[in-house]
Order: C-alpha cells, then structure tokens, then sequence
C-alpha cells in the first residue's frame, strides 16, 4: 500500500506541476540531509563541506572528469630531476571576490604571497585544520614572487599533486580571514560567491561575474537546503524543488530502481539517472598478526572465504546492481590505473570446498565476523553461502564509531571495512598494506607485511613516470590477492538522480560536484 501511495503521489506532483515564476533566474538547487558544519576549506573534511567550498576557492591544480590533474590558479608547473622541486607559475588574471575591506582592486589580486599564508594557516595549531597531513612531506615552500610559488618535498611523492587538489589546499586571503568570521561568511576566488547562510536552513551563493576560466560559470546561483529526511528530499526533487540527488536511500531504491539498477519506467521519461564510478572499495579484512590463532590466520580459509560466495548475485539482489562485483583487485574502478590485469576471485565453491578440507578445520570451529547495522544483509548472504559449504561463520554487530575503533587498534580477526579515496591515485589504497602504515600508526589495518610488498611500494612513490608507476601498482595489487589479505566485495557508484533540464552536469570518481559549465 505505502508504495501505491508513494506512486500515486508522485503521478499527481508531475501531473500538476508548473514552471516556478522565477524564470529569469538560472538556481541550481541541491539538499545537504547532512549539514554544513563550515564554509572554511580548512575544514573540509566531509562530501557535504567539500561540494560547497568547491564552488567559492580554487587551489594550484584541479581534477577533471578523468581524474586527471590539471591548471586551476598555478597555470602551468615544473618538476626538478630529483621530483622534490616544484616551481608553479600563478596567473595573474585571478582576484578574490569583492568585500568592503578591499579598498582598491589590486588589493585582491591573488599573489604567490597568499598561498604561503594559506598554507601557514593550514599547518598552524592553532587552527588545527584536519587538512593539515596533506603537508606532511613538505620540506618547506616560498613565494619566489608575485607570480611564482615553489614546494620542496622531504621525499619524492608523485601523487603530490592529487593532493594539492584538495580544497584544503585553497588559496584563502589573509585580510578577510583575520578581521571576520571566515568560516560563516568567506571569500575565494571561486566561480560563486558567498551571498547568505542560515545555519540548517538554507544557503546561497551567486554568480562570480569576474571569474578567471572562460565561458563560466553559466548559473546565476546556487541554493542549498537541508531537508534531513531523504525520503522527504527526494519528493522534493521529484516535485521540481531541486536539481538532482546523489545516492539512494534504502527507504526509496526499490520504487526508483529495478533488479537491474535501471529506472522504473514510472520515471524514464521525468528523470536522468547518472551513475559513474566511485572511488570506494567495500571489503573484509582479516588480522594477519603471527601471534592471531582464529582460522582465517590460515591462507586456505581466507582463500576458502574469498571463493566462496557470489558476489554478482549479492550485488545484484542486495544493491540492485549498484556498483561493481569485486572480481579483481583492492584498487577500484575509476582510477585511471584499474586494471582487469589484476586477478581476483570469483564465486567457485567446488574450490572452496577443496580449501576448507586442505584447512583441516575442527568440527566446533568458529569464525567471528565483525560488522556495522549497515552491512548485515550482506554479512549474512556471505554467511548463509559459506555455511553451505562448511564454515561456521557468526556475525558480531557494533556500533559504527564501536567497530571503527576495533578495527583501527587490531582488535579484530575478521571485520567488515571500506576505504574511500582521500586523493586520486592508487597509493592511496596500496598503502594500507605496506608495513610502516601498522595501525594505530597508519591505515594497514590487516597488519599485512612483506619485505617484497614493501620494496615495491617504497620504488613506486619515486617512479614519476606514470605507466611505470601503474605497473608496479598492478604487481601490488596481485600481492594482495594472492595472500588473501582482505575480501574484496565491491567497488562502488554514484548514482545521481538528474532533472532533464539541466546540460553540462558531470561527475568523477571522486563524486565531487562542478558547476562551473551547468546550465539549466
């Protein structure tokens, strides 16, 4: 019944609904069910801050829809020999938007100057920006003048770009930073302007009519509410109140989504559905501390476990096709070194079968997988799977900050997890096993070591030439699989429900939101 309502509900919102009398304005309008908790991009540590300081500052460099790093504020940039130095040249077209303290117009110019504060302001304590890791590898850095900015690296880092990419690295200035409250009314360079916020309410920004690139941005504004039921925010989509949702909520995804993860026919004709790639592996992960006497501290049963559930069927019936089956390694779709070259596991229980019995498992064996509320339809479809092929798999269930806590100080043998990209490059994933990275030091939350995985880690962080790089990723990557360090499960999606009137809007792995060449 809830869903015939749901339905008839929505017939009459498209049935009745008119054009808004406000015409002559170019609104791009989107929800935040999460909150904004700062406008500071030294803050913006989560998707809901990042999309909305995305669209008031600029940093050095940028990423396009192919996660490919390029020109932003640094309009072209070299690299020493050694891949320590870098020397970025600044355009000079670039000023930060207009504010009453800006008595002359060369006063808001942006300068090589203005990053070195920027970054001072990034790594000061007092700030305690939760950015601040991003220069960790930086020996130090300089305004050679107006218009040239240089970085010295401790150690050569190729993903160093990516990183700079990141809105805590925008350049922020200093006169209005330290004579108002920036975080609730700020200035950037961006391609909009801050123009009202009411905290939880809503927030707007428009146009920036001098701004540096070509041809953007061709919005007039931009309004955010924060609706914090995802039910109620997608009727308001579907009514015409806003521009497009990104994600699906359980409490909706099967009267929006086929088996197939295609659109109803109810809404082909209404809606835009874009789903791209997302830098997010869902995975288990095993202890692999030599003192851990659980079974899965054999390579057999880990084997066993990866062979032996289907993950095409899981994801099919449990996200209805949302995301990819995780049949290759832990690096995931969208990042332009996934390879299919790497050889993962697919569903072949007469496999597992032969594992388990090379196990040698006792009869009262127990094997304890740790989750969240979240997960646990697909924590016992792999159960119910593994059963039948002989493992007593049990699920232990813990609140998220609970279970995050656990797996970070190795107090777990068998857990469910995930990791989301931080920057755009496979570093960032091939990282958690390197032995250094031993939590609760780093992100190797498995503990997995190998004096040969370590060697090629430590090779490719100085290896600048990309598809060099990339190879020795892959052979990484094959490391993992091989020693059945984790259960890949799946690689993720955005879906991003879209109105039909709306032309330029795309995305990237990385889900970031550019409006800078949307128009409606």
């Amino acid at each position: 019944m809830r869903i015939v309502v749901f339905f008839v509900f929505c017939s009459l919102i498209f049935s009745c609904q008119e054009k808004s009398n406000n015409d002559e304005l170019s609104i791009f309008k989107y929800n935040e069910s999460s909150g904004i908790s700062s406008l500071d991009p030294a803050f913006s540590k989560d998707q809901a801050s990042i999309w909305a300081t995305s669209q008031l500052f600029n940093g050095l460099v940028q990423l396009d829809n192919d996660l490919n790093v390029v020109p932003a504020l640094a309009k072209k940039w070299q690299l020493s020999e050694d891949n320590l130095n870098y020397i970025f040249q600044l355009r000079k077209d670039v000023y930060f938007h207009e504010h009453p303290l800006f008595l002359y117009k060369e006063a808001r110019r942006v300068k090589a100057q203005d990053f070195s504060y920027s970054f001072d302001r990034l790594l000061d304590p007092k700030v305690a920006s939760p950015g601040a890791w991003v220069l960790n590898n930086v020996e130090r850095y300089s305004a050679v003048n107006d218009s040239v900015f240089q970085m010295t690296l401790k150690t050569p880092f190729p993903p160093f770009l990516g990183l700079l990419s990141m809105p805590y690295c925008s350049v922020v200035p200093k006169l209005i930073v330290e004579n108002t409250a920036f975080r609730d009314a700020p200035i950037g360079t961006g391609p909009f302007q801050f123009q009202y916020w009411k905290e939880n309410v809503k927030l707007v920004f428009r146009k920036n009519q001098r701004y540096f690139e070509d041809n953007a941005p061709l919005l007039d504004a931009v309004a955010v509410t924060f609706i914090k039921d995802k039910q109620t925010a997608f009727l308001e989509f579907i009514k015409g109140n806003l521009d497009f949702i990104s994600g699906l909520d359980a409490s909706y995804k099967d009267e929006v989504l086929t088996r197939t993860g295609e659109l109803q026919d109810f809404y082909v004709d209404k809606i835009n559905l874009q789903s791209l790639p997302y830098l997010n592996t869902e995975y288990l992960g095993f202890l692999m501390d030599d003192n851990n006497l659980s079974p899965t501290q054999q390579l057999s049963v880990r084997k066993a476990i990866n062979y032996g559930f289907d993950r095409l069927k899981m994801i099919k019936y449990l996200r209805n096709n949302i995301g990819t089956p995780a049949q290759y390694g832990f690096v995931p779709k969208g990042l332009p070194s996934f390879s299919e070259e790497v050889k993962g596991f697919s569903y072949q229980p007469e496999m597992a079968k032969q594992f388990i019995q090379f196990a040698k498992l006792p009869s009262d064996h127990e094997i304890i997988l740790h989750t969240t509320s979240s997960y646990i339809d697909i924590c016992e479809f792999i159960q119910n799977q593994l059963q039948e092929l002989g493992l007593n798999i049990q699920i232990s269930i813990a609140p998220p900050s609970t279970h995050r806590q656990m797996v970070a100080t190795s107090k777990l043998n068998f857990f469910r997890g995930s990791w989301i990209a931080d920057y755009a490059d496979a570093e960032n994933y091939l990282a958690l096993f390197y032995s250094k990275n031993f939590c609760p030091n780093g992100p190797n939350y498995t503990h997995f070591s190998s004096k040969e995985y370590d060697s090629l880690y430590e090779k490719s962080i100085k290896e600048n030439n990309l598809q060099k790089r990339y190879v020795l990723y892959r052979v990484m990557d094959q490391m993992i699989i091989d020693n059945a360090a984790i259960v890949p499960l799946y690689y993720d999606q955005v879906l991003r429900f879209v109105q039909k009137d709306l032309k330029g809007f795309e995305g990237n792995a990385m889900n970031m939101l550019n409006l800078k060449k949307v128009s409606k």
